[in-house]
This record gives structure tokens, C-alpha cells and sequence, in this order.
């Protein structure tokens, strides 16, 4: 059996879109279920809007996501030969010919055609052009044939016909030597040997054109899956008002990759009612067959709920590793390692994303705390003075701070106090923490240690005081 090779080829004019990522994940994901080759081609023949930038997002973009290549990253640019001597080969059999018209006459005859009421299509003005303006520049067009229909056995949207009336002489290759995206795209992948082209369905109309050119060069005519496009939330087209759209917008949103994958492979693909996948998993059940036609919608709900699971099962390390730069970003440079990963733990069950979790961590580095006007508004009152230099005092006996300890410190104070223990640990909360909401008041002041702990609490003493007296 022929070795199943897949392809993605994006061009590089900008970021990498969630819909193309989850057309790489299923191309990638085909070629690893079945052992095969993924290839990387870069389609930088757009040089005008083609940037060396996109090109590094889309390569960092893939990597973060975990998608490897086999072979590539390819250009096209540096691959215009190939194009040229087919385009060539083309002309001798006389499947194509030169055209001499000018983008001026191209869009008159358009117009009239529009006029007409009639599909605009080339009128094949150059096919038996007997004179050739001399040192005119020349494009190549593809001879279509002009009866029948050319069908398309699509893996994912069925059989699709394509009667070729409605296809005119497309151009292939430009005036400057620069293809076209439907030829060069034919050339690249019969030449790579790809034998699944794996892409949008936005490019199911193209694809009659193309099978055309295969048959045409004599070559091998792939099995094609066209994806259904990617929705809003409101079924509408997605745009940038339904939030993030490129793959590193939620890496900068604090999302992690395999989070963001799982959720990517699930616009469209099933299995059974499971909605959780390591990456081994994916490569293992993954198949064309359980990519449905209809397009899917994003749900921003789902990715949060996703996302919070990846965190809760992460590794430590690694879980400390992807959240500190979010929190240097806040300008805590100089974070202690220890402290940091005891912050991370007491706060990973708590979040849905990393920045989510930088933000609820930032009273653990800060040097001085600032108070939520309501909460401290509520909690920090001057009646609650005596009880702080009570909490103070019994800390300061404790060589250690503990959850055990703390836990039992308070309890006893609020039975001393004949208080209910919300009493006691609230107020404590807002002064060490600055907020009414904070992972367990036991686990902050372990985190916190006894000299910080004690620090924060006669910081509060002096704010109730203070504000007492005014």
C-alpha cells in the first residue's frame, strides 16, 4: 500500500488563524494515525504581502501546538522552476496557451459580460491569436475542457460534480513567471508525492480546476477532505469580534497548547461522547470519517472548561514554567522559585487560564498589599484591631507555619472569641491577600511563611488604626 502523505501549506501574510490550525491538526493527525509522512510548504508566492514574521509565527505557532514535520518547511519561491517547465510542458501538448491581454481588456470584458447577465468568463481571445503584439508581456492559460462535468470524491463532504461549462481558462502562470495558487498548488503536492490534501471548504470550488491540471500532467490525483469552516458562537462568520483568532492569541491568553488542540480537534470531529484527549489518544482514534459536513462553532465556555483541566492535571514544573512569564510580565522578576511553586499549587485548582492564575497570584510577591476598597470597607474595621494582635501573638510562638498549625491557631481563636471561624479568617484573608476571595487562609499563610505573614497583619493593624482616627 501506497505510505499516506499529508500536507499543510499555508501562506505567510500573517498569523496563523484557529481554522487553519485545525485543518494542520487533522492533516497532521491523519499522517500519524497511519504512520505516514506530514509535509510543511510555505506558499510565499504572494511576495507582496508574504513576511519573513508570519513565517516565524506560523513555524513558532506549530511548534507550540506539538505539530512536527516530517519534510520542510518547502517555499515556493524557491521552487519557481518547476512551475515554469510544467506550465512548458503544458504549452507543447497544447493544453494551454499564451495570453496577451491586459488586466484593462480583462475587466471590459468582464463588465460586459456582467451587462449581459451572463457568468464572466475568459472569451478565449488569445486561443487562436494568429498576431502577437511584439515585447508584449505574456501570461499562460490553462485549456479547460468545455464539455462534461468533472466530479470530486470528497472524503468528508461525499460526491460533489462540477459541470465544466461553469469553469473558464484559468491563468496559471502570471506575466512576471509567478504562479498561481491552483497550479502551483497541483505541482507541489504531485511532485511531494502527497497523497491526502487536507483543507478548508473554502476551497472545494477550486478543486475541479485542479483535478483538470492532475489529468492534464499525467499526474496522480490525491484523495481529497475539504474541513467545514469554523463559526462564531452566533453562527455567524468568525470575526474578530467573537475574540481570539490566531493560535498565538491564546497562547497569550494563557491558554495551554494541549488544551487548545483538544479543543481545536472537537470543531468537527468526534468520538462517541468523549470530550478529553491526551495527544496519544488523538493520533490513535483519529479518522476522516468522524469529521462531520456541517460547519462547527466556537465555544469560548468549553475552552475555559478544557483549559481549567489541562491546569488541574498538569505537572508542577511544567505548570510552573508556563505561568512565569506571565507573572514577570507584571513586574515581579526576581521571583523565589520555592515560593512560586507553592503559589501555583495552592492556586491551580482555583483557575482557568495562566493569566487568570498570575493575576490571583500576585499578592503572594508583592511587597505591600493593596486592599479591595469593599472588601477592607467590610473586614478591616478598627473593632478587628484586637483580634489581629491576638493572631499575632500566637503566630509568633509557632516555629513554622503549617496548614495544620494555622488551621488549629484560628480554630482556637474562634472558639476563644466565641466566633464563628468566617469571623476570624475573613479579615485575615482581606490583610494578607488584599481580596475577599483566596485559596484556603490556611494554605495562604503556609505559602506566605510566618515573617510575611506577621508583616501583613501589623501592615493591617496600622491601616485600621489610621483610618480610625480620621
Amino acid at each position: 500500500m501506497t505510505q499516506v502523505r499529508t500536507r499543510f501549506a499555508p501562506s505567510p501574510t500573517g498569523d496563523l488563524h484557529i481554522g487553519g490550525a485545525r485543518t494542520a491538526l487533522f492533516s497532521w493527525l491523519l499522517a500519524r494515525h497511519e504512520k505516514g509522512v506530514f509535509v510543511l510548504r510555505i506558499e510565499d508566492t504572494d511576495v507582496a504581502r508574504s513576511t519573513q514574521e508570519s513565517i516565524q509565527v506560523i513555524l513558532d505557532a506549530m511548534a507550540w501546538l506539538g505539530m512536527d514535520w516530517d519534510e520542510g518547511p518547502f517555499y515556493q519561491t524557491q521552487r519557481i522552476s518547476h512551475y515554469q517547465e510544467a506550465a512548458e510542458k503544458l504549452l507543447k501538448e497544447g493544453k494551454a496557451y499564451r495570453c496577451y491581454c491586459t488586466p484593462e481588456e480583462l475587466e471590459t470584458k468582464r463588465e460586459a459580460a456582467l451587462r449581459a447577465g451572463i457568468k464572466p468568463k475568459y472569451d478565449r481571445t488569445c486561443l487562436n491569436r494568429k498576431s502577437f503584439p511584439p515585447g508584449s508581456p505574456s501570461a499562460i492559460r490553462f485549456l479547460s475542457p468545455e464539455e462534461g462535468k468533472t466530479v470530486v470524491e470528497d472524503l468528508i463532504q461525499g460526491h460533489v460534480e462540477f459541470d465544466n461549462t461553469e469553469l473558464d481558462d484559468l491563468i496559471i502562470l502570471r506575466s512576471d513567471g509567478l504562479p498561481t495558487y491552483n497550479f502551483s498548488v497541483v505541482v507541489d503536492d504531485a511532485t511531494m508525492g502527497i497523497t491526502h490534501v487536507i483543507r478548508g471548504n473554502d476551497h472545494l470550488n477550486n478543486t475541479p480546476r485542479q483535478i483538470q491540471i492532475y489529468q492534464a500532467l499525467s499526474y496522480p490525483i490525491p484523495k481529497f477532505g475539504h474541513v467545514p469552516m469554523i463559526l462564531g458562537p452566533d453562527k455567524k462568520k468568525l470575526s474578530k469580534r467573537h475574540g481570539a483568532q490566531s493560535v498565538m492569541e491564546y497562547k497569550k491568553l494563557g491558554y495551554l497548547p494541549q488544551a487548545v488542540v483538544n479543543y481545536l480537534v472537537r470543531l468537527g470531529w468526534s468520538y462517541g461522547d468523549q470530550e478529553e484527549f491526551a495527544p496519544e489518544e488523538l493520533i490513535e482514534k483519529f479518522s476522516l470519517e468522524a469529521v462531520g459536513r456541517s460547519a462547527a462553532a466556537i465555544n469560548p465556555g468549553k475552552l475555559d472548561w478544557l483549559n481549567s483541566q489541562y491546569i488541574k492535571r498538569s505537572e508542577l514544573d511544567e505548570l510552573v514554567q508556563r505561568v512565569r512569564p506571565f507573572i514577570e510580565a507584571k513586574g515581579y522578576s526576581n521571583i523565589d522559585a520555592d515560593l512560586l511553586r507553592k503559589a501555583v499549587r495552592s492556586l491551580r485548582e482555583r483557575v482557568k487560564t495562566l493569566v487568570e492564575m498570575a493575576d490571583l497570584s500576585e499578592f503572594y510577591f508583592c511587597e505591600e498589599i493593596a486592599y479591595d476598597e469593599k472588601a477592607a470597607g467590610k473586614f478591616l474595621s478598627k473593632e478587628t484591631v484586637p483580634m489581629f494582635k491576638q493572631v499575632i501573638a500566637s503566630l509568633s510562638k509557632e516555629s513554622v507555619l503549617g496548614k495544620e498549625n494555622v488551621h488549629r491557631l484560628v480554630q482556637q481563636l474562634a472558639e476563644m472569641r466565641a466566633e464563628p471561624l468566617v469571623k476570624i479568617a475573613q479579615p485575615i484573608r482581606v490583610a494578607l491577600t488584599g481580596r475577599s476571595v483566596s485559596p484556603p487562609i490556611d494554605e495562604v499563610m503556609e505559602v506566605l511563611g510566618k515573617e510575611k505573614v506577621i508583616q501583613r497583619l501589623e501592615r493591617a493593624i496600622e491601616y485600621m488604626e489610621g483610618h480610625s482616627a480620621k
